[in-house]
């Protein structure tokens, strides 16, 4: 028998080889919960139950996989008997023997995501609707997988999402979608979400089924419970319900995921559903430094709901606080992340110790900038940077025909999105506009009608109305945001709700880039700073894999289950973070999401505060300093920049474009300076 005491911290044991019966592990980041799976696995195969009794589900079959394998390493052998993976997989292995009895056949067809890309297509071409102007095929897809994991309707939900989707399309996404359903079963096919769902069903429908594999798994081990949806729950309350042996390790101050369908009850009614229920909380931190512990609790401890737990250090302290800094403005902000990471290359940590962590895709986007003007490396968790992405080069060809009218590429990147403008129309556009595009001349807009379709001249006529009142108006803030929200009103942002499931983040991204480009003294210097960094060595290198020496950006949400010796977290203003994307903002799981942040560092933890920001009316938005940080104890933290209650006064309608980095110096407030643009004097204006 393998000496777990020997092995297991007093937690870790506790959990390990509790007695049968539901058990809930609550294991706080960084404690080892891993470690605590894997032990409790070999203390019921020491036990004598069989590896066929256990059920091992997890949300990666790579996770599985490393638990196994670690099973492997304390007890020599193959755990090939075992079933362990993700709740699809095991789902997918019941069917595979049982789906018969669903009118399935033994091997039936998983469709992959291009293959339901595929079929989604032909279900919309065959209803009669032209591909390019109804919603894409992918937000459809998109759709349909969030309301089965949440048990929606799909016409309650579409009713509680018009802002997501076309509102004139959804009785059509209504008949497509059955459509689509219609179809799998003819050709005898599932998708993803369809193999838990007829798991479900075969265990609920087929009562003998149901006893066998109940009988068969005496005892179930679940990891990240806190991020299961109603679906995987109700998966793992049928198969536990003979036995009741079901172990669901998670951690409720880490579930940040209800907006893909996680559901924060399951975890916090477990002891409801099963009032027998053992709770071990494993508490003792592995990762982390004292001081960034001590500012970790003091941040959840004000959510009210939650099981109560406190991390403890087992690192020695480093003497070394938090950073909570305050900044003027967002270019500050960027210039003390530069800063910062220099200071700790001069301490002896390398590119790859440190992570940016932000709230949302936008927040870095002048970050992004910053890094590439400084050559510092960096790689993007997404795989795509912001200016890779599909909505910032559809809106950024709009801007290079400003430059460059003869720029061919980007006119047919901008024009090719309008409705019924194909490859061959493109080709007739632009001979009729003579291989020359001038935005700035009203006589293109008879040229561009002329040939246009009939259903593309509305988005035509916005577009050209965009230019025009762009080239009418002086150099100001309000000029970049007001040129985009007329891209946006004239046809872009409908495109963007056919063709993306999240267009309002989307909208919000452009928005954000229209203020980057004000930074800039013009125009043709922003794009040639963007060309470079997406063209050059830097984005060769922010492709690369994990090893490389490279600082890493991601989102929060993407970060959960890593960690870093560094970490750095812009934007905690209000508004930024927590989010004001709706005005009900969920304020507990955004502080969860504030908490995942702050213990992914291990030894620094910076925390950067603007106080203002440029609005898109071209003054300046004041930003107070986030509630995550007033409602923090002082002493957890030093304090450094700006006073962190200091808004400074101004009359919001101009400013310096002050950039004191980390000096703590006060800005001056005055007027915006000379504007550069290399085509005034050259243009025709309205």
């Amino acid at each position: 028998m393998t000496d777990l005491s020997k092995l297991l911290n007093k937690e870790q044991f506790e959990a390990a080889t509790a007695p049968d019966g539901p058990l809930l592990v609550l294991a706080a980041a960084g404690t080892g919960k891993t470690r605590t799976l894997v032990y409790r696995v070999v203390h019921l195969l020491e036990r004598g139950f069989r590896q066929e009794d256990v059920l091992l589900l997890t949300f990666t079959n790579k996770a599985a996989r490393e638990m196994l394998n670690r099973v492997e390493e304390v007890l020599p052998g193959s755990t090939y008997r075992m079933w362990g993976g993700t709740f699809h997989s095991i789902a997918n292995r019941m069917l595979r023997i049982n789906a018969q009895i669903l009118g399935y056949e033994r091997d039936f067809t998983i469709l992959d995501s291009d293959d339901q890309k595929t079929l989604m297509g032909n279900c919309i071409t065959d209803l009669g609707f032209q591909k390019k102007e109804f919603t894409k095929r992918e937000v459809i897809l998109s759709h349909l997988s969030t309301l089965v994991n949440k048990g929606m309707n799909l016409s309650s939900y579409l009713d509680n999402n018009t802002t997501d989707i076309a509102e004139y399309d959804a009785p059509n996404i209504i008949r497509v979608a059955n459509k689509y359903i219609e179809r799998k079963r003819e050709l005898g096919a599932m998708d993803f979400d369809d193999l838990l769902v007829n798991a479900v069903r075969l265990l609920k429908e087929n009562p003998e089924i149901r006893e066998y594999y109940q009988n068969r798994f005496k005892h179930i081990l679940v990891d990240e419970f806190q991020d299961t949806n109603m679906l995987q729950s109700e998966f793992v309350n049928i198969l536990a319900e003979k036995h009741r042996n079901v172990t669901v390790v998670g951690d409720d101050f880490q579930c940040i995921y209800s907006w893909r369908g996680s559901d924060f009850r399951n975890i916090m009614d477990f002891p409801k559903r099963y009032p027998d229920a053992q709770i071990v909380k494993l508490e003792q931190n592995y990762r982390s430094s004292p001081e960034i512990l001590a500012l970790a609790n003091d941040c959840i401890s004000h959510n009210a709901e939650q099981f109560k737990k406190e991390l403890r250090p087992t690192k020695k302290p480093l003497h070394i606080k938090p950073i909570v800094h305050r900044v003027y403005r967002d270019a500050d902000q960027s210039a003390y992340i530069v800063e910062a990471i220099r200071a700790c290359l001069l301490d002896g940590y390398s590119l790859k110790d440190i992570a940016i962590l932000y709230r949302s895709h936008f927040h870095s986007i002048d970050i992004q900038l910053n890094l590439a003007r400084a050559h510092i490396q960096y790689n993007i968790t997404s795989g795509t940077g912001f200016f890779d992405s599909a909505h910032a080069k559809d809106i950024l060809a709009f801007y290079r025909l400003i430059v460059s009218p003869t720029d061919y590429l980007a006119f047919t990147r901008a024009f090719g999105l309008l409705p019924g403008v194909g490859e061959n129309t493109i080709g007739k556009l632009w001979s009729k506009l003579e291989l020359h595009f001038n935005p700035s001349n009203p006589m293109e807009r008879e040229k561009l009608l002329s040939i246009a379709p009939a259903k593309a001249r509305p988005a035509i006529e916005g577009i050209i109305n965009a230019y025009k009142e762009y080239f009418m108006q002086e150099k100001s803030p309000a000029r970049e945001s007001g040129f985009v929200i007329n891209l946006l009103d004239a046809f872009y942002f409908d495109l963007l709700k056919k063709n993306f499931n999240n267009p309002d983040e989307r909208r919000q991204d452009i928005l954000e880039l229209a203020q980057a480009i004000d930074k800039k003294d013009s125009l043709a210097d922003f794009l040639a700073d963007v060309a470079i960094m997406t063209n050059s060595e830097l984005a060769e290198d922010s492709n690369m894999g994990a090893e490389a020496d490279t600082v890493l950006l991601s989102t929060i949400h993407q970060a959960k289950g890593l960690e870093w010796p560094v970490v750095i977290v812009p934007w905690i203003s209000e508004t930024m973070f927590p989010s004001a994307k709706n005005e009900n903002a969920n304020i507990p799981e955004e502080r969860r999401l504030f908490y995942v942040a702050i213990t992914r560092a291990k030894e620094r933890l910076y925390l950067c505060s603007p106080s203002y920001k440029l609005n898109y009316s071209g003054g300046l938005e004041p930003l107070e300093i986030s509630c995550f940080i007033k409602e923090l104890n002082k002493s957890y933290y030093e304090a450094t920049g700006l006073p962190l209650d200091a808004v400074l006064k101004s009359n919001f309608g101009s400013y310096s474009g002050w950039s004191g980095g980390v000096s703590g110096k006060k800005p001056q407030i005055g007027g915006y300076g000379k504007w550069k643009n290399s085509r005034r004097g050259t243009s025709t204006w309205w």
